[in-house]
C-alpha cells in the first residue's frame, strides 16, 4: 500500500488531504510542521509528501532541504501545497527538489492530476 505525509498547520488542509489520500488507498500520517515531519520520515518515509510552505518550528524549504539530505530523503515524491504562487517561489522549490506544485485552495482533481504526473495513481479514462 502506498504511503502520504501530509505536512501542514492548518489541521483543516491536513484532514482534507488525508481523506483524498485515503480516497485512492493511501495510509497516511500527519505533521503541523517541517521539524515534526522530518520525525516522521525517520520512523517511515512516504512515498509521497504533500509540504505547506509557510509553517512555524521549521517552514516547507527547511524541510525539504533536510529531507533530501537525509538517508533514504531523494526517493519521496514531493508536492508543494500551498498560497505562495509566485514564479520565484515556484522556482526555487523545484530547484530545491520538489516534483510537483499545486496553488491552495486545491481540489481533489488537481491533486489526482499530480499524483499521477509523478506516478503514484494510474490514469483512469473516464
Amino acid at each position: 500500500m502506498k504511503t502520504g505525509l501530509v505536512v501542514d498547520d492548518s489541521r483543516v488542509v491536513r484532514t482534507v488531504a488525508r481523506r483524498l489520500l485515503e480516497g485512492w488507498s493511501f495510509t497516511v500520517t500527519e505533521a503541523q510542521n517541517g521539524a515534526e515531519a522530518l520525525e516522521r520520515c525517520t520512523e517511515a518515509m512516504p512515498d509521497v509528501i504533500l509540504l505547506d510552505w509557510n509553517m512555524p518550528v521549521a517552514n516547507g524549504v527547511d524541510f525539504l532541504k533536510g529531507l533530501r539530505a537525509s538517508p533514504g530523503g531523494a526517493a519521496p515524491k514531493v508536492i508543494f501545497c500551498t498560497t505562495m504562487n509566485d514564479l520565484d517561489h515556484i522556482t526555487e522549490a523545484l530547484s530545491l527538489g520538489a516534483d510537483e506544485y499545486i496553488m491552495k485552495p486545491f481540489d481533489a482533481d488537481i491533486l489526482k492530476e499530480k499524483l499521477e504526473a509523478v506516478g503514484l495513481l494510474e490514469e483512469y479514462s473516464a
